[in-house]
């Protein structure tokens, strides 16, 4: 039996690795994605004319956004697990910047609440992803990545 267990618990250890190893490319990973799917939403909402002419906190919430992304393929690009650690934590500073800027929208009624919500609840599912991502690397054995070899 516990043969069974060990051989069942190494090849999960095994899948999990596989599957992080089969990320090639920046848009591969899940965080990326969602960040991608943020930016998105809140970009429909400010072209919706909701902001008004709050130009400013316009530039603020799509600059934030977008770093959220932005900052995760560009650590990615780096080709170290040090260097795209630092960036990873760097998009989750921006996306803690998100949040708090969805609250002076909200209190400006800017948002619904619905919105508010919607926006809120996929930037912490961001953080969430983006925090296992940086214990991944942290306990991963590849300290480098070789980026010309796709």
């Amino acid at each position: 039996m516990q043969e069974f267990t060990g051989s069942r618990v190494h090849k999960l250890i095994k899948t999990k690795f596989l599957k992080m190893a089969t990320i090639k490319r920046f848009e591969d990973i899940i965080s990326w994605q969602k960040a991608r799917e943020l930016n998105k939403l809140i970009g429909d909402i400010t072209d919706l004319g909701k902001f008004k002419r709050s130009y400013k906190l316009i530039d603020q919430i799509e600059s934030s956004s977008g770093s959220i992304m932005d900052n995760i393929a560009e650590g990615f690009e780096r080709g170290g697990n040090k260097e795209f650690i630092q960036f990873l934590y760097i998009s989750k500073g921006s996306c803690g910047e998100f949040r708090s800027q969805l609250y002076r929208a909200l209190d400006r009624h800017y948002l619904t609440q619905v919105e508010f919500d919607l926006l809120y609840n996929l930037a912490k599912e961001i953080i969430i992803l983006l925090q296992k991502l940086v214990d991944y690397l942290h306990k991963s054995e590849m300290k480098e990545r070789n980026l010309n070899n796709p």
